[in-house]
C-alpha cells in the first residue's frame, strides 16, 4: 500500500519531486533522467515508472534554465532507444519462454497478449505507435524481440519512435511549461497527460470487453 502511495505521488507531484533532485544533484539529474527512460522502456518488469508525464516535466523545468532543453532531448532520446534496443534482446533471449508461462513473478501475461494483439492490428508501426502508450510502450519491444520482427527494420521503427515521442513530449514542456495556468496547475497538467496517454488503451479495452459480449 505505502509502495503504491509513493507512486502515486511521484506522478502527480513531479515538479516537487524533479525539483528537488535537481537541487541536490545538479547535472548529475540528466543521468538520473536518463536512467528512468531506460529503465521505463527496456524493462518489462518496470512499466510503473513515468515516462510522457517526466519528459514534459524535464521540459518544463528546461524552459525555467534548470537544463539545456536540447541536450536534454538528445540524451533522452538516447536513453529511449536504447531502452527499447535492450527489451528486445532480453525478449529475443528469454522471452519465448516467459510467453508460453501461465504465471511469470513481476509479468503480467495479459500485457504480454495484449501488446501481440496490438502487433496484430499495426505490424511493425506497433514500436512507433507503442511509444504513446504507456505498458504498451514497454512491452512492444519485448514481443519484437520474442520473434515478431527481424532487428533491422525494429531499430529503424525504435529510433523514429523515440525520436518523435521524446520531442513532442520534452519541447511541449518546454513551450508551454511555463504558461501562468500550466505553472499553477502542474499537478492537474500532468494527470491530464497521463489520463490522455493511457485513454487508447481503456478504448481499446473496452471495444475488447464489448465484442465479448456481443459474441
Amino acid at each position: 500500500m505505502e509502495s503504491i502511495k509513493f507512486i502515486i505521488d511521484l506522478f502527480l507531484h513531479l515538479d516537487v519531486h524533479l525539483n528537488d533532485i535537481i537541487i541536490q544533484y545538479g547535472t548529475v539529474t540528466y543521468i538520473i533522467l536518463f536512467a528512468v527512460i531506460f529503465a521505463e522502456t527496456g524493462f518489462v518488469f518496470t512499466p510503473f515508472l513515468p515516462g510522457d508525464s517526466l519528459l514534459f516535466a524535464a521540459g518544463a523545468f528546461a524552459a525555467k534554465g534548470s537544463f539545456n532543453e536540447n541536450y536534454l532531448f538528445l540524451i533522452l532520446s538516447a536513453a529511449a532507444i536504447f531502452g527499447d534496443t535492450a527489451n528486445y534482446w532480453i525478449g529475443h533471449f528469454i522471452g519465448p519462454k516467459i510467453f508460453h508461462r501461465e504465471n511469470v513473478k513481476f509479468l503480467k501475461k495479459e500485457y504480454l497478449e495484449r501488446t501481440h494483439k496490438f502487433y496484430e492490428k499495426y505490424g511493425g508501426k506497433t514500436i512507433i505507435f507503442a511509444r504513446f502508450i504507456p505498458i504498451i510502450r514497454t512491452f512492444a519491444p519485448f514481443v519484437a524481440g520474442i520473434g515478431s520482427m527481424t532487428y533491422s527494420k525494429f531499430i529503424l521503427y525504435n529510433i523514429i519512435g523515440a525520436v518523435a515521442w521524446v520531442a513532442l513530449m520534452v519541447y511541449a514542456g518546454f513551450y508551454f511549461g511555463n504558461i501562468e495556468f500550466v505553472k499553477n496547475n502542474f499537478s492537474l497538467v500532468i494527470l491530464a497527460i497521463i489520463i490522455i496517454s493511457i485513454l487508447p488503451g481503456i478504448i481499446e479495452f473496452i471495444r475488447h470487453k464489448l465484442k465479448s459480449v456481443k459474441a
